[in-house]
């Protein structure tokens, strides 16, 4: 079995269902007692929410803390290479934005959190898709862009006033652990408007809106990235062993 590295902290509150989702899915596999071999790194999310905010203060240009959310979450992932871990995930939507410089600066593969969503959603034979997540994943253009070139799906986003409803109650109740009733009606009804605009499934594009969200809450199919990003990794760690 492979170890699976973890950059978490963004928040810990999802990074707890990563540890549960991946060891589950291990256990199911293996059965008996077996459990996942798993390295994490879990950051402090303040100092990965001061450069982000910086960053969501346009749509879509450059920044100038780029340089240093990249340098930060690099400093992570050697950490975890060098701690043993053979592949990395990223157990966040938004810091995908700078993905690409983490995956430059280790020798280890990185799983692609909307790389990994997008196949699936493809292999499903889906094209016109709802993107729910941070104002940063909605408003820019890094996550839609990926999506749209290498997948060639439709992403839609919600209209503006939603966005902020969706990323208000990602920051001030799911980051800190709180699952109301009324956040899940918001966003119940801020998908029924995305479903009436021709979307046919959803992107849950933060992991801690599937804190929220289950299926049955949605007439449209969700698509929750921790879940297919944890899932994916345990299939690759145990590759070797079950062949």
């Amino acid at each position: 079995m492979k170890t699976i590295g973890i950059l978490g902290g963004m928040s810990w509150e999802s990074t707890v269902s990563y540890y549960q989702l991946i060891n589950r899915e291990v256990n199911a596999r293996l059965g008996g007692l077996h459990s996942a071999k798993i390295c994490i790194r879990s950051v402090d999310f303040q100092e990965v929410a001061d450069a982000l905010r910086p960053i969501g203060s346009t749509l879509g240009g450059e920044d100038s803390n780029r340089n240093r959310l990249a340098e930060l979450l690099i400093r992570e992932a050697k950490f975890l290479e060098k701690g043993g871990a053979d592949c990395l995930l990223i157990a966040c939507n938004t810091v995908h934005k700078i993905a690409d410089d983490v995956e430059n600066a280790i020798s280890i593969p990185l799983f692609h959190i909307a790389d990994l969503t997008g196949e699936k959603l493809v292999r499903d034979g889906k094209k016109r898709v709802a993107l729910l997540g941070t104002k940063f994943t909605m408003r820019q253009r890094f996550y839609r862009k990926r999506l749209k070139h290498r997948f060639g799906l439709d992403v839609l986003v919600p209209e503006p006033d939603d966005q902020m409803r969706v990323h208000n109650i990602i920051e001030e109740q799911l980051c800190k652990g709180s699952i109301r009733k009324e956040d899940r009606e918001v966003y119940c009804g801020i998908i029924r408007k995305l479903q009436s605009r021709g979307a046919e499934a959803v992107i849950l594009g933060c992991t801690e809106i599937g804190l929220l969200l289950t299926e049955g809450d949605s007439e449209l199919p969700l698509y929750d990235t921790a879940v297919i990003q944890a899932k994916y990794a345990v299939e690759w760690a145990l590759k070797d062993s079950i062949d």
